[in-house]
């Protein structure tokens, strides 16, 4: 889930698996895979960097436990 801002600034969890495409009309729009439609404050590049970043802090654990040594 990656935290968004709606236009009125009340912040919103989004689980970022369901955006289907990010537009910026100026505004950005986000439409997800149900077709609902939100207007966030963030840019595209924003919202991209959130879902790099939360996909990372996810995988990162998961190669730290495939690093090691299984022959203890």
């Amino acid at each position: 889930m990656i935290p968004v801002t709606r236009l009125d600034r009340t912040s919103i969890l989004l689980n970022c698996d369901l955006i289907e495409q990010i537009e910026s009309t100026p505004d950005t729009l986000i439409t997800l895979t149900n077709n609902q439609k939100l207007v966030v404050l963030e840019t595209a590049n924003e919202i991209v960097e959130r879902i790099r970043l939360y996909r990372r802090s996810i995988l990162a654990p998961a190669g730290k436990l495939s690093g090691g040594d299984c022959h203890g």
